[in-house]
């Protein structure tokens, strides 16, 4: 049977779990709620940065993603910091959508599963 790790525990819900070669990240939202959908998106994937290096991994073994845009408005803005962020030789299955988020000053929420080496 293969382990279940649990990285970054909250009253809720688990930063990222890592069971059979694969990282399930939660949902990330910026810690800085008053920024814009592009800044907040830079935020929150520094954040998916630094679990998939506790993890024991990084982007570049990024399988899938999916955005949650409060607005789909914002998609110019938060496509801005995917580019800059994305590592061009091994872009991940991404799906954008829609959604109403938990607080209304985010703008974006994103999630993801990456494998491990």
């Amino acid at each position: 049977m293969s382990a279940i790790t649990r990285l970054q525990p909250e009253t809720r819900l688990t930063g990222a779990v890592i069971h059979n070669g694969l990282v399930y990240l939660a949902g990330q939202v910026a810690d800085d709620a008053t920024l814009d959908a592009e800044g907040q998106t830079a935020d929150i994937l520094g954040q998916v940065d630094a679990l998939l290096a506790e993890a024991g991994t990084d982007k570049s073994r990024l399988i899938s993603m999916q955005i949650f845009l409060a607005d789909m408005n914002d998609m110019a803005g938060m496509n801005r910091a995917w580019d800059a962020w994305l590592d061009q030789a091994n872009k991940p299955a991404r799906a954008t959508v829609e959604a109403r988020l938990a607080d209304p000053h985010w703008r974006v929420e994103l999630t993801g599963i990456a494998a491990l080496p």
